[in-house]
């Protein structure tokens, strides 16, 4: 396993501390505050560590309450809400400096057989004829200031491959809020399908939120912006890879009061819908002088 995949891998393992609680440490993306996909990550391994193995997660809802410190631990406290002979429910709070910063009800089912139908798979060219996004932000890399620009060329433990046109992200034009994303581990990993589960939980927050800022010609570059996740949710359908090629299908179908909407569907290749997710965010432009 490469070791920039290893090193997430790891970071999502968890320590446990006690019986229902565990410790993740904080990785620093160089945005000042944990990445969302982190906690989130974290507090659906901390949730899985116990729950019986034969129950996979199958639905999520999370709640993004304080900002975390890139520089501390996360302590993930989890309540096992109810063990049911189908279905596992669990409540996990993360803790830092003595606050609650997220909360995440999850979900777990023992598999069953059922009922099948689900969307058909929007079009898409195959990940293998796309840029990469280290490739696309490569020619507006020397307008970065050198710590952004690094981040941006910077090898992952993903590789994101964007089907839209690249725009320049200096000078935005108004789009529609929609947005194909091809993406994998850059590495093989090992057959533990909550591994899969909640690496996919991870990535899901990766460019996610921003789709609500296409149509408005602004970038996470354009002065006075914030924006933040409030809430994150997701439901798992059928078994996948995430080291195989996944397609995330994202638009954004409403933004008012300062708040912006996105939601998308993951397919795998061959065109299984594996997982459904959804997310609102805070989105403001504060005046600049």
């Amino acid at each position: 396993m490469s070791p920039i995949l290893d090193e997430l891998v790891t970071l999502l393992a968890l320590e446990r501390i006690e019986e229902n609680l565990f410790r993740g440490q904080s990785q620093d993306l160089g945005w000042g505050t944990v990445f969302g996909g982190q906690v989130l990550g974290q507090a659906l391994s901390a949730a899985a560590r116990t729950v019986p193995a034969d129950r996979l997660v199958h639905s999520l809802h999370a709640y993004f309450l304080r900002p975390g410190d890139v520089s501390k631990p996360i302590v993930y406290d989890v309540d096992r809400i109810r063990d049911g002979t189908s279905f596992v429910t669990r409540r996990v709070v993360a803790i830092q400096n003595g606050h609650a910063i997220f909360n995440l009800a999850a979900s777990f089912q023992k598999e069953e057989g059922g009922l099948e139908h689900q969307d058909d798979m929007p079009d898409a060219p195959p990940p293998e004829s796309l840029q990469t996004e280290q490739e696309r932000m490569a020619p507006y890399a020397s307008r970065l200031p050198r710590f952004y620009r690094e981040r941006a060329l910077a090898q992952r433990p993903f590789e994101m491959r964007p089907v839209e046109p690249a725009d320049d992200p200096f000078l935005p034009i108004p789009k529609p809020p929609q947005r194909r994303v091809w993406l994998r581990t850059v590495d093989h990993l090992p057959d533990d399908p909550a591994l899969h589960r909640y690496l996919l939980a991870y990535v899901s927050d990766y460019s996610f939120l921003t789709t609500a800022l296409l149509p408005h010609a602004v970038t996470w570059l354009t002065p006075g912006m914030q924006v933040a996740s409030l809430d994150h949710i997701m439901w798992f359908h059928q078994p996948f890879r995430v080291d195989q090629w996944l397609l995330h299908v994202v638009d954004s179908p409403v933004a008012h009061g300062a708040r912006g909407l996105v939601r998308g569907r993951v397919f795998t290749q061959d065109g299984r819908l594996v997982a459904t997710t959804s997310q609102e965010g805070l989105i403001r432009q504060r005046t600049t002088t």
